[in-house]
């Protein structure tokens, strides 16, 4: 079961003005169920991405790159689950401009006006043909008030939708912001098996919308981690319609931009820690939050190496406070210089370890009494500088090894 997490209501998230979304069932791996979603995005719209860093990247991470650097204005995104269309070679990106063929015809468009994604089981050929038959339903479908049905279009072995809203003042002016995203395993930045859109109506000038989504990326889906495994097709596409009446915002550092910023921020990470907390068999949702670096990197090398640890994570599924083990990660993280005897440990409130050993009024059953919680705080304080930087992991438990076993069954 996921960890404190619920789906979304439909009539918590708001519908963005210049954005519709349309889902169906094409058939793409199994019958009955929601596989295909589409996104339609009106005239005027700035997009932005970030994309896997995988260097064995899936054919339609390659299509949007060459489609976002022609600059023809993205119009519709086509997403389709139960299939990666990953290691699928020359035919793979064949498969993937047909649907932006297929897609373009049906609304007039440029073919590099489409952005195409897809999730789901690596090295089978993409079912093209049932893509394209089924998009006029999915363009039939569609509405603006289609968020929470697109979250579960989206879905593979995520066992809840994941979606997000806000809505804040820009000027005076209400501005909303709506996302949706999808992942459970193969999570681990550069980015994770994951994909997620976020959606404004915030009139942003469109050159700063890149820097913006790196940055919001960074803040949030370049957080997370469930098995340390790097996907082939991770995607984060953030629209700003540029339909809300305020006037244009020009620089992210404005009062306006830092407010739209925290707030879009707020939506993305909200994603983020759903994607953890529906982690494949997670029971507990872990904060790593490493202290006194002398850069932020070396606070996530310390974060990464527990949070990667399988004597770490399984120590929490069985709330086991095996605390050394978690010692034992910050010290093989790859800090030459690592001084231990200035390292504390912290497990929420309980100080487990001072100056690099085992604080003297400690006790196991305090230890205990948090790994029980199913969300647990980890603080390593380094004594080296004043950098930090946070990661939120999940635990390691059997229904792990069983989800990922009986996937292509």
């Amino acid at each position: 079961m996921p960890v404190n997490l619920s789906s979304p209501r439909a009539a918590d998230l708001w519908a963005v003005p210049g954005v519709r979304l349309g889902i169906t069932e094409a058939g793409v791996r199994k019958a009955n169920r929601k596989d295909l979603t589409v996104i339609l995005l009106d005239e005027g719209s700035a997009v932005a991405g970030v994309f896997t860093r995988n260097r064995f990247c899936a054919a339609p991470v390659q299509v949007c790159r060459e489609h976002l650097s022609q600059g023809e204005g993205i119009r519709a995104l086509v997403i389709n689950t139960g299939n990666a269309n990953a290691g699928t070679g020359a035919q793979g990106l064949a498969d993937a401009r047909a649907t932006c063929d297929a897609m373009a015809g049906l609304l007039s468009l440029k073919p590099t006006q489409i952005l195409p994604f897809s999730t789901g089981v690596i090295m089978e050929p993409l079912p093209v043909d049932r893509i394209v038959a089924g998009l006029p339903a999915a363009l039939a479908h569609a509405q603006a008030d289609h968020w929470a049905q697109a979250a579960e279009g989206i879905m593979t072995t995520d066992t809840l939708p994941k979606a997000y809203s806000v809505q804040v003042p820009i000027a005076g002016v209400p501005v909303s912001i709506t996302g949706i995203s999808k992942g459970a395993g193969m999570i681990r930045p550069n980015m994770a098996t994951m994909l997620g859109f976020l959606a404004t109506d915030a009139n942003i000038a469109p050159k700063l919308l890149q820097a913006l989504t790196t940055e919001l990326a960074d803040g949030s889906f370049n957080r997370i981690t469930i098995d340390g495994d790097t996907s082939t097709n991770d995607s984060f596409i953030v629209v700003a319609t540029r339909k809300a009446a305020h006037p244009p915002i020009t620089s992210l550092s404005s009062t306006e931009g830092q407010a739209l910023k925290a707030a879009l921020m707020q939506v993305a990470r909200q994603l983020a820690h759903a994607i953890v907390r529906d982690g494949e068999g997670a029971t507990k949702f872990i904060t790593l939050q490493i202290e006194g670096g002398q850069t932020a990197q070396e606070c996530r090398q310390v974060a990464y190496a527990i949070a990667h640890s399988p004597l770490v994570k399984t120590a929490f599924f069985a709330s086991d406070p095996n605390l050394g083990r978690i010692l034992a990660a910050v010290g093989y993280a790859g800090i030459d210089d690592l001084d231990q005897t200035r390292i504390d440990l912290y497990l929420d409130d309980v100080l487990v370890a001072v100056q690099g050993g085992r604080n003297p009024n400690y006790q196991e059953a305090d230890g205990q009494r948090v790994m029980k919680q199913s969300e647990i705080l980890v603080r390593v304080l380094l004594g080296r500088g004043t950098a930090s930087d946070t990661v939120w992991t999940c635990d390691l438990s059997h229904d792990y090894v069983s989800i990922n076993a009986d996937y292509r069954s």
